[in-house]
Parts: structure tokens; sequence; C-alpha cells
């Protein structure tokens, strides 16, 4: 057990599964205490029973305000205080330009762009001065992959975000930074390709890597400590590039 992070309180949007259980995972290893959020009751359950008694998990939807209200609430009532705040939820919808109505527009939007503003928005009035504040971008935003237009759009303007936020919370010594995975082995290829399909995908990508394998949760979790940690503290408005080399150096 190290303690590059005891006694700071963490939030983690998104943080019952994939990549945002990979950096709750890390968190606790470090020595936080805090909470878990997603929309699935069985993957929370599950999730806060391996990171243990210093964490609990709340059933919210990161799109709906009032949920965030009540999250930041019930957490600043529960430990007093928030140090970190990770909005990694969100997730991306295949279509082109061509394609996607505007009701998904809508969709894509409100969970990849709109709920991590208000998620910061809301959480700001329980965040100590001088907390940290890590957003989740995506190699999407850097690369035109087919039918992913809209989903990289969105994680593009998050990226400029962490730029936004950082100057407007200069005064209360508040870092915003953000964090660009690459390919991750996490729970949303089952969602894309058939379960017969997904360790020969998985190959592919690993293939297309300059590192030779595709990234796991604990690569973005370790990432995500350094930015959570008095490590980083000359670092605000940052992109950390935690891909394998595959926005600059993949053909």
């Amino acid at each position: 057990m190290m303690n590059k992070l005891k006694n700071k309180v963490v939030i983690i949007t998104g943080g019952n599964s994939g990549i945002g259980f990979g950096i709750a995972e890390a968190f606790k290893n470090e020595g936080a205490a805090g909470v878990i959020v997603g929309r699935n009751q069985k993957t929370l359950d599950s999730s806060v029973a391996q990171l243990g008694d210093n964490f609990m998990a709340m059933n919210a939807d990161v799109t709906n305000v009032a949920d965030l209200e009540r999250v930041f609430a019930a957490t600043a009532e529960k430990f007093g205080k928030i140090d970190v705040l990770v909005a990694n939820a969100g997730a991306g919808i295949m279509g082109t330009v061509a394609s996607i109505s505007e009701a998904e527009y809508d969709t894509t939007m409100d969970l990849n762009l709109k709920a991590v503003y208000f998620t910061v928005n809301k959480a700001l009035p329980h965040m100590n001065d001088g907390g940290s504040i890590i957003l989740v971008g995506s190699n999407a935003a850097h690369r035109a992959y087919a039918s992913f237009t809209l989903y990289g759009a969105a994680k593009a303007a998050v990226i400029f975000l962490a730029k936004g936020f950082s100057s407007d919370l200069l005064d209360r010594k508040i870092r915003t930074n953000v964090i660009t995975p690459g390919t991750t082995d996490t729970p949303a290829f089952e969602k894309f390709v058939p379960a017969e399909q997904i360790e020969a995908v998985k190959k592919h990508f690993a293939d297309t890597m300059p590192i030779g394998r595709i990234g796991q949760p604990s690569d973005i979790g370790k990432a995500a400590v350094f930015l959570a940690s008095d490590d980083s503290s000359f670092m605000l408005g940052a992109e950390l590039l935690v891909d394998g080399g595959l926005t600059y150096l993949a053909k």
C-alpha cells in the first residue's frame, strides 16, 4: 500500500467498470477514499465490494443535473470534503454525418460533453481549494476514425475544457488536466463486437499500436494517480496522452 493520495476524497464518474474502475482501484491502492458513480447497480455493487470499506457507490445518471447535485452533496456530507474529481463517464455512438439523427446527436453530446461540464460545475461548491479535476478524453479527438466523428468532436471539446476550467479556477488553485487514452481493454468491446470476434479484434488493435499491446484500465489509473497527487502540482490545462503511441506514432 502506497500513500500518494492518503486522506484524499475522490469521486469517479463511471467508476463501476472499465477505465473508471481502473482509476478507482489505483486511487484505493494509494490510500484514497471516496465514491464511484454509475448507472448499473450490479457492477456498482461488485466494484465497490472490491474497493473496500473506504469507498461507497452511488447510482446516478450524469446527464441529470439533479442526480449530480445529489451525488456531490451526499459525498461532502459523508466525507466532509472533495479533493479529486474524475469526470470519466462517457460512451461512443457510431455513425457518420450522413446517418446520425438529431436524437443521437443530443444523446452523444449530453453524455460526453454536457455531462462533463455540469459534473465539474456541480462539484465545485463542495471541492477543496487546491484540488484536482481530471477529465477523460479520447484518441478519437485526434484521429478521424470511421463512424466516430461526433464522439471525437465531443472529446476534442473536453480536451479544451481542461484548459478553460484551469483558467476559470486559478483563484481557487484547482487544477484541471485531461487524460487521453488510446484503445483500452474495457467492456466497450462487448457493445460493438460479437463475442466470438472479440479476441481477434483486440489482437488487430494490438498490432496497430506502436507499443505492441492495447491499454489496460490500470495504465490509465496510474496516470490518474499522478494527476491527482502533488507530483503534478505544476501541471494545469494539460493533456496527458496515455495511448501507447497511437496518436502520433501509429501509421
